[in-house]
Parts: structure tokens; sequence; C-alpha cells
């Protein structure tokens, strides 16, 4: 399972891991993500979704029927 955010699309990121002696070594940022269940009123369903902690704001702050209409327009299977 590829660890992305499913609302706000954030994925790993690859950068330097930089030891005492200053020696450079690559390593992956990963994307701090939570499974987190919702229950969408408007279609009296439960829906599983992964997110984001930003992803999970962004529930909070549209709603979560609102972002996920945003997420099927976009083509995604909620």
């Amino acid at each position: 399972m590829a660890r992305v955010c499913q609302v706000t699309g954030k994925k790993p990121i690859t950068g330097h891991k930089i030891s005492h002696s200053n020696i450079k070594t690559n390593r992956r940022f990963l994307p701090n993500l939570k499974t987190k269940r919702f229950y969408l009123a408007e279609e009296e369903k439960w829906i599983t979704l992964k997110l984001s902690t930003e992803g999970l704001r962004t529930i909070n702050k549209k709603g979560l029927y609102v972002v996920v209409k945003e997420m099927r327009a976009e083509g995604a299977k909620v």
C-alpha cells in the first residue's frame, strides 16, 4: 500500500541524513499518515481513509461530505 494521503496527496520525499561528521546519506521523509474511519451521514455508511494530519484538519475545516465530493470529482474511489 502506498504511503500517500488520500485527501492532500502528500507522499514521501527524499533528503539527506547528516551524521556528526557531516557525511550525507540518502533517506526518506515519510508523511504523518493515520488510518481513520468516518461516518458519512448523507450516504449513511462508514468510510475508511488514509490521511495525513493536514488532511484531518482539512476535513475539520471544510466538512467530510465536501471533501469526499471533491475527491470523487478528481476520480478517487471513496
